[in-house]
């Protein structure tokens, strides 16, 4: 009986250890998990989980408490699931009163609330950009300027550029931008919510506080560019920007973080990130129903639970690589939980060979996983056949106009040099239900399709473990943007011996 016993043992061991990666992906993507995550994670009671609330840190403690379930490692460095994340709250001021002419502006934004008193004459100046002030006299005056550049005017744009609109107007003596934007109802609306409240940053971030301690810049609603179409043929311009002092206070919120141990000897030493951010935008302006909470099921406790997903299957099923995995609070106030674990990371950065990022707006087409960098990396072969495997099409971002690369956590690492794309619900065009519940009220987890996410999530599993057991390192492809970072990041390294 006893030899019985021990072959009988020796059979199941051997079958699990027979089992393929796409086995092992079945055996614990589970439609029923997912479906709970994420709804708790989008439920009205966590109040849209705003970075630096109670209720995302009650976030947090679900998801430690999910990897501790699961049997994933706490973090290396503090011995629990979290790596305190110091922020700041920057107050916007108390009292704001912003003129052009004899018209007060009422619909504005923030972007740079520095203390400022300034009334007098002012100068229409454009775009607001070097050429545009050649031969124009703008030392100790106001500039009012229209969004954007030339060929750009959307907010996006205007927002990309506002940095180098500030540094030039500093240098030419400007001491207030107001910037003219012509957007619709809904967007206007975002962008109120976000700066004209308390915003956060990094505590210590030089270029933040450089921006923060410079010159004032507000955006101001121009429907249809009337004022700026008035302002263009004006023979004289006044102006008068009032911005009390701000107020600052500290913010502690968390980064989750767990770990898994590789299998191979030497792989065991590479470690896979698998990444997303558990914040969203909280409570914000009413949608049509008077719903007032953005829950963001999409965006993200979709990308949260296939990372959720990811650890318990390497729990049970290690890779020959290693697996950290990174939940990041302050995504939507500028990534700032990533920016933060760059620069404070928990294992040495060059040991990180891959960073398998998740993040979402929506999605607009079933059969596909659009994958924003698939084809920037040597691990596109592995995302694609995993993606084939379960009924999906992986593709490559089409819409990069949205300039999506570098809007979500994997950037922070791609600039660090480490390959970094971002798996994402299936888009073929940034419109449609992808535009309809991004950072919307309506983003909730009733109108998700579960069959559908059943399929990304198995997915995005096999592809972790594909990358994982791949004896291939992944690299960045030849001739990308970040490819001088990562042989700097990993300049000088011991060659790994690959056993197969």
């Amino acid at each position: 009986m006893k030899s019985y016993s021990i072959l009988l043992a020796l059979f199941c061991s051997c079958s699990i250890y027979a089992q393929t990666d796409i086995e092992k992906t079945k055996e614990t993507v589970n439609k029923s998990t997912i479906e709970g995550h994420i709804y708790f994670l989008a439920d009205d009671l966590l109040k849209g989980r705003a970075t630096g609330t109670p209720e995302l840190k009650i976030a947090a403690s679900y998801l430690a408490n999910a990897f501790r379930r699961y049997g994933v490692k706490p973090n290396p460095k503090t011995g629990t699931y979290y790596q305190e994340v110091k922020l700041k709250s920057v107050s916007p001021p108390s009292e704001v009163s912003i003129q052009i002419n004899d018209t007060k502006i009422t619909d504005y934004a923030l972007i740079n609330p520095a203390q400022t008193r300034v009334e007098g004459d002012a100068v229409f100046l454009n775009h607001g950009l070097a050429d545009d002030y050649t031969g124009k006299n703008v030392t100790g005056k106001v500039i009012i300027v229209k969004a954007g550049g030339p060929d750009t005017k959307d907010a996006r744009a205007a927002f990309g550029l506002r940095t180098e609109k500030q540094k030039i107007a500093q240098a030419n003596g400007v001491v207030a931008i107001i910037e003219l934007l012509d957007t619709d109802t809904n967007m206007w609306g975002f962008i109120e919510h976000n700066f004209n409240e308390a915003r956060l940053m990094v505590a210590g971030d030089n270029e933040e506080e450089k921006e923060a301690n410079g010159i004032a810049h507000i955006w101001a609603l121009d429907a249809a560019g009337i004022m700026a179409q008035e302002l263009e043929s004006a023979k004289t311009v006044k102006a008068r920007v009032s911005l009390s002092e701000k107020q600052e206070e500290p913010v502690i919120s968390q980064n989750v973080i767990g770990v898994v141990q590789g299998t191979d000897p030497k792989l065991k030493e590479e470690y896979i990130i698998y990444s997303a951010h558990y914040d969203h935008v909280g409570i914000g302006t009413p949608d049509e129903t008077g719903d007032t909470i953005y829950n963001g099921a999409r965006d993200n406790a979709v990308g949260t639970t296939t990372v959720l997903s990811m650890a318990q299957n390497l729990a049970k099923y290690p890779t020959k690589r290693s697996a950290l995995f990174i939940l990041f609070t302050g995504e939507e106030k500028g990534l700032l939980g990533s920016e933060y674990y760059v620069e404070n990371p928990v294992l040495p950065l060059n040991k990180m060979v891959y960073c398998f990022n998740s993040d979402n707006g929506g999605y607009n087409d079933t059969s596909l996983a659009t994958i924003v960098g698939l084809t920037r990396t040597t691990a596109e072969k592995n995302i694609t056949s995993a993606a084939t495997t379960f009924g999906l099409k992986a593709i490559e971002d089409p819409a990069k106009e949205q300039g999506l690369f570098d809007r979500s956590d994997n950037v922070n690492f791609a600039k660090k040099g480490i390959p970094a794309p971002t798996f994402s619900l299936g888009f073929s065009s940034f419109d449609g239900d992808v535009t309809k519940y991004y950072h919307r009220p309506g983003d909730e987890a009733n109108t998700l399709d579960y069959d559908y996410l059943f399929k990304f999530f198995s997915a995005y599993v096999l592809a972790g473990r594909q990358i994982g057991n791949d004896p291939t390192t992944p690299t960045w492809v030849a001739g990308d943007k970040y490819e001088a970072a990562s042989k700097e990041l990993y300049d000088n390294l011991p060659e790994v011996p690959i056993k197969n």
